[in-house]
Protein backbone atom coordinates (compact mmCIF):
# COMPACT_ATOMS: atom_id res chain seq x y z
CA UNK A 1 0.00 0.00 0.00
CA UNK A 2 1.22 3.52 -0.74
CA UNK A 3 2.22 5.87 2.04
CA UNK A 4 0.63 9.31 2.11
CA UNK A 5 2.48 12.19 3.73
CA UNK A 6 0.72 15.51 4.20
CA UNK A 7 0.09 18.25 6.71
CA UNK A 8 -3.34 18.29 8.33
CA UNK A 9 -4.29 21.18 10.57
CA UNK A 10 -0.63 22.02 11.06
CA UNK A 11 0.44 18.47 11.94
CA UNK A 12 2.61 16.25 9.75
CA UNK A 13 0.73 13.02 8.99
CA UNK A 14 2.04 9.83 7.42
CA UNK A 15 -0.15 6.76 6.86
CA UNK A 16 -0.37 3.78 4.58
CA UNK A 17 -3.61 3.91 2.60
CA UNK A 18 -5.40 1.86 0.02
CA UNK A 19 -4.97 3.55 -3.36
CA UNK A 20 -8.75 3.95 -3.70
CA UNK A 21 -9.29 5.57 -0.27
CA UNK A 22 -11.07 8.89 -0.53
CA UNK A 23 -9.60 11.89 1.22
CA UNK A 24 -12.82 12.33 3.22
CA UNK A 25 -12.52 8.77 4.55
CA UNK A 26 -8.84 9.26 5.30
CA UNK A 27 -9.67 12.36 7.35
CA UNK A 28 -12.68 10.89 9.14
CA UNK A 29 -11.64 7.28 9.69
CA UNK A 30 -7.86 7.25 9.68
CA UNK A 31 -7.34 10.59 11.43
CA UNK A 32 -10.56 10.80 13.45
CA UNK A 33 -11.44 14.26 12.09
CA UNK A 34 -15.18 13.73 11.94
CA UNK A 35 -16.07 17.41 11.48
CA UNK A 36 -15.69 16.83 7.74
CA UNK A 37 -19.06 15.32 6.87
CA UNK A 38 -20.16 12.90 4.17
CA UNK A 39 -23.54 14.04 2.95
CA UNK A 40 -24.12 12.70 -0.51
CA UNK A 41 -21.15 10.68 -1.80
CA UNK A 42 -21.64 12.36 -5.18
CA UNK A 43 -19.95 15.75 -4.76
CA UNK A 44 -23.27 17.59 -4.78
CA UNK A 45 -23.71 18.83 -1.20
CA UNK A 46 -20.35 20.27 -0.13
CA UNK A 47 -20.54 18.93 3.43
CA UNK A 48 -17.08 17.38 2.91
CA UNK A 49 -15.41 20.66 1.90
CA UNK A 50 -11.88 21.18 3.25
CA UNK A 51 -9.03 23.48 2.28
CA UNK A 52 -6.29 21.85 0.21
CA UNK A 53 -3.33 24.20 -0.12
CA UNK A 54 -5.74 27.01 0.72
CA UNK A 55 -8.38 26.15 -1.89
CA UNK A 56 -11.81 24.77 -1.07
CA UNK A 57 -12.24 21.24 -2.42
CA UNK A 58 -14.80 18.53 -1.91
CA UNK A 59 -12.86 15.80 -0.18
CA UNK A 60 -15.24 13.11 -1.44
CA UNK A 61 -13.95 13.74 -4.96
CA UNK A 62 -10.26 13.27 -4.22
CA UNK A 63 -8.23 10.23 -3.35
CA UNK A 64 -6.01 10.46 -0.29
CA UNK A 65 -2.98 9.62 -2.45
CA UNK A 66 -3.75 12.67 -4.61
CA UNK A 67 -3.20 14.87 -1.55
CA UNK A 68 0.40 13.66 -1.22
CA UNK A 69 2.57 16.53 0.05
CA UNK A 70 -0.37 18.92 0.39
CA UNK A 71 -1.55 21.00 3.31
CA UNK A 72 -5.11 20.22 4.38
CA UNK A 73 -7.20 22.25 6.79
CA UNK A 74 -10.43 20.88 8.21
CA UNK A 75 -13.01 22.53 10.44
CA UNK A 76 -11.08 21.20 13.45
CA UNK A 77 -8.14 23.36 12.40
CA UNK A 78 -10.05 26.63 12.27
CA UNK A 79 -10.22 27.56 15.96
CA UNK A 80 -7.13 28.90 17.74
CA UNK A 81 -5.16 26.52 19.93
CA UNK A 82 -6.65 28.18 23.02
CA UNK A 83 -10.16 27.33 21.77
CA UNK A 84 -11.03 30.81 20.54
CA UNK A 85 -13.32 30.41 17.57
CA UNK A 86 -12.25 31.57 14.13
CA UNK A 87 -14.20 34.71 13.09
CA UNK A 88 -16.23 32.60 10.64
CA UNK A 89 -17.19 30.12 13.34
CA UNK A 90 -18.15 32.96 15.67
CA UNK A 91 -20.14 34.70 12.93
CA UNK A 92 -22.08 31.52 12.14
CA UNK A 93 -23.05 31.38 15.83
CA UNK A 94 -23.83 35.09 16.10
CA UNK A 95 -25.92 35.21 12.93
CA UNK A 96 -27.69 31.88 13.45
CA UNK A 97 -26.13 30.57 10.25
CA UNK A 98 -26.76 27.00 11.31
CA UNK A 99 -29.57 24.85 12.54
CA UNK A 100 -28.83 21.16 12.35
CA UNK A 101 -25.15 21.97 11.70
CA UNK A 102 -24.54 19.23 9.17
CA UNK A 103 -23.58 21.57 6.32
CA UNK A 104 -21.82 24.09 8.58
CA UNK A 105 -18.24 22.74 8.40
CA UNK A 106 -18.36 22.72 4.60
CA UNK A 107 -19.94 26.17 4.49
CA UNK A 108 -17.27 27.56 6.81
CA UNK A 109 -14.42 26.01 4.82
CA UNK A 110 -15.81 27.29 1.50
CA UNK A 111 -16.23 30.73 3.10
CA UNK A 112 -12.66 30.66 4.43
CA UNK A 113 -11.39 30.02 0.92
CA UNK A 114 -13.45 32.93 -0.39
CA UNK A 115 -12.28 35.36 2.30
CA UNK A 116 -8.65 34.39 1.76
CA UNK A 117 -8.89 35.50 -1.86
CA UNK A 118 -11.51 38.24 -1.45
CA UNK A 119 -11.50 39.72 2.07
CA UNK A 120 -14.43 42.07 1.35
CA UNK A 121 -16.84 40.11 -0.86
CA UNK A 122 -20.21 41.47 -1.81
CA UNK A 123 -23.35 39.36 -1.48
CA UNK A 124 -23.10 38.06 -5.03
CA UNK A 125 -19.53 36.86 -4.47
CA UNK A 126 -20.55 35.10 -1.26
CA UNK A 127 -23.47 33.39 -2.97
CA UNK A 128 -21.23 32.33 -5.85
CA UNK A 129 -18.61 30.89 -3.47
CA UNK A 130 -21.25 28.89 -1.61
CA UNK A 131 -23.22 27.63 -4.59
CA UNK A 132 -21.64 24.17 -4.30
CA UNK A 133 -22.71 23.80 -0.67
CA UNK A 134 -26.26 22.83 0.17
CA UNK A 135 -28.18 23.58 3.36
CA UNK A 136 -31.54 22.02 4.06
CA UNK A 137 -32.38 24.14 7.11
CA UNK A 138 -31.61 27.85 7.12
CA UNK A 139 -32.54 29.21 3.73
CA UNK A 140 -29.04 30.72 3.28
CA UNK A 141 -29.83 34.31 4.34
CA UNK A 142 -28.21 33.86 7.76
CA UNK A 143 -25.26 32.03 6.23
CA UNK A 144 -24.57 34.91 3.85
CA UNK A 145 -24.98 37.35 6.74
CA UNK A 146 -22.45 35.33 8.78
CA UNK A 147 -19.87 35.47 6.00
CA UNK A 148 -20.39 39.23 5.69
CA UNK A 149 -19.91 39.63 9.45
CA UNK A 150 -16.72 37.56 9.38
CA UNK A 151 -15.42 39.69 6.51
CA UNK A 152 -15.90 42.85 8.56
CA UNK A 153 -14.40 41.36 11.74
CA UNK A 154 -11.32 39.99 9.97
CA UNK A 155 -10.28 36.44 9.25
CA UNK A 156 -6.52 36.86 9.47
CA UNK A 157 -5.80 33.51 11.13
Amino acid sequence: MPTVRLTVNGQQVEREVEPRRLLVDFLRVDLGLTGTHVGCDTSQCGACTVLLDGQAIKSCTMLAVQAQGATVKTIEGMAATDGTLHPLQQAFMDCHGLQCGFCTPGMIMASASLLASNPQPDEAAIEKALEGNLCRCTGYANIVQAVRQAATSGTGR
